[in-house]
């Protein structure tokens, strides 16, 4: 399987939430797979996630014990870049900083062979300006998955303008043998996926913050009215306010449209620290 795409071992940086999702399905698909974060303990924590969820499938008769202990084995955990210089791709999955994300990048381009493949899981910072701290802007292109990853099956793929048109197909083979439906689109600020959904997260956080419903009326309106599988709300919750904080910036930054101003009562919610289920507290109270 691994040989027809020339892929058989995955690196992913970061082992937070979309890293270990993507080091699942990696590791899940019969790739040997190097998860990297910057410190073990958030690597330790990341391999924790993922023996809890592939349990989950086991329990649920998903995959066999077997397949779990199989695909455990392919993971490698790492700190150190150099772990990743064998990787035929790499997925960055690290905090959606520019900053931070073109840094990888410039130490990834040093490190990994000439023909590998760099991918960022970016769900919101333009390919082009990643591709652009590279010596090999033709294999870099966007690996957007959806959360949580080992369930949602939807990789949007977004090719920069030098992505080359071998690697999208190649990207879209791997995402397809990932058990994923890839989509092809173009770099653009949120590409498709955010820049439709973030603006209706942010809309419904301005009908809270003016009292035009209440957080279940605003949820229960989306989900019954149009056949959203959860609301609006609930949907912030489980992304991370942070997370649709830094998108709709992004939106607001590149386009410069009024439209896409952040709600300040969004914004009020990451400075007090309610960011949603990961701390307990966002739009809704997770701790009782």
């Amino acid at each position: 399987m691994n040989s027809e795409l020339k892929i058989k071992t995955i690196g992913v940086i970061g082992a937070g939430t979309m890293g270990n999702g993507i080091a699942h399905v990696s590791a899940l698909s019969g790739f040997d797979t190097v998860l990297m974060d910057i410190k073990d303990e958030f690597v330790q924590q990341g391999l924790s996630t993922i023996q809890k969820n592939m349990g989950r499938q086991v329990k649920k008769e998903k995959i066999s014990q077997s397949e779990m202990e199989t695909s455990m084995s392919r993971i490698t955990a790492s700190t150190d870049y150099n772990q990743l210089s064998a990787c035929d791709l790499v997925i960055e999955a690290a905090t959606e900083n520019l900053g931070i994300k073109l840094d990888i990048f410039r130490e990834l381009d040093n490190i990994c062979k000439p023909e590998t493949i760099l991918a960022s899981n970016t769900s919101s910072i333009s390919i082009n300006i990643i591709a652009s701290a590279t010596q090999r802007p033709e294999k870099v292109i966007g690996m957007h998955f959806m959360n949580p990853v080992p369930v949602m099956k939807l990789v949007e793929i977004v090719k920069g303008k030098k992505t080359d048109n071998s690697i999208t197909k190649r990207i879209t083979d791997l995402s397809t043998k990932m058990g994923k439906i890839p989509v092809e689109c173009n770099d653009s600020p949120g590409f498709v996926s955010n820049r439709i959904l973030m603006p209706m997260i942010n809309e419904a956080i301005f009908c809270l913050d003016e009292g035009v419903g209440t957080p279940d009326a605003i949820d229960t309106i989306m989900k019954l009215g149009m056949a959203h599988p959860m609301g609006p709300l609930t949907l912030a919750d489980l992304i991370g306010l942070d997370v649709c904080l830094s998108v709709i910036n992004v939106l607001y930054t590149d386009f410069g449209d009024e439209k896409y101003r952040p709600c300040p009562l969004l914004v009020k919610k990451v400075e007090d620290g309610e960011l949603g289920r990961k701390s307990g507290k966002g739009f809704y109270n997770y701790n009782t």
